[in-house]
């Protein structure tokens, strides 16, 4: 099982990333009660068998990982959606792409720590494969409210790039200051 919500989040949007898409949209909602994401990808996609397939865990096809022989990325999703009293759904047209929703209720006894938000936008940011990847992200709660939108396109411009140690420190301290300019402005 993943430690956090934001571990098995980026395992979902790695997913996203190597299915061979130009663009990952990600959507990250968070209140004090729930934490919800979208993730959405104009990939490969999945017919409905590899759906289903998919959401074996002793299932995989080996080419993503060779000699692996289990597949545990949906499946822990579908658990952890299904023990912390949330929900989930997966859509997918082979050749369109595929959409993962997931919803954890934070005040379940068995919902894992949400974890680090922002080290998990930078994460999604920096997967290779999508010449464009769109995140957005929402809280509200006790620790006041954000909401922003960032693109990797529009950073990489902005930074010169995002492969170097300098960009990726400005990076993190960007999105750090994006998750607390609500929570100064309440003070």
């Amino acid at each position: 099982m993943h430690f956090t919500l934001c571990d098995l989040a980026a395992d979902i949007a790695q997913n996203a990333a190597e299915s061979g898409a130009s663009v990952v949209e990600a959507d990250f909602i968070e209140t004090d009660e729930e934490f919800r994401f979208r993730l959405s990808d104009d990939g490969k996609g999945m017919t409905e068998a590899e759906l289903e397939r998919a959401k074996d865990p002793f299932h995989t096809d080996g080419k993503k990982h060779p000699g692996r022989r289990v597949g545990l990325g949906i499946p822990f999703l579908i658990q952890t959606a299904s023990q912390t009293g949330g929900g989930w759904d997966i859509r997918s047209r082979k050749g369109s792409g595929t959409t993962v929703e997931a919803r954890f209720d934070l005040t379940n006894l068995d919902a894992p720590p949400v974890g680090d938000v922002p080290g998990l936008v930078r994460t999604v940011l920096l997967f290779d494969g999508p010449g464009e990847v769109i995140v957005r992200r929402s809280y509200a709660g006790r620790r006041g409210a954000t909401s922003y939108e960032v693109r990797k396109t529009e950073l990489a411009e902005a930074l010169g790039g995002l492969e170097d140690a300098g960009a990726l420190v400005l990076l993190g301290k960007y999105l750090g200051s994006l998750e607390e300019a609500e929570e100064e402005n309440e003070r």
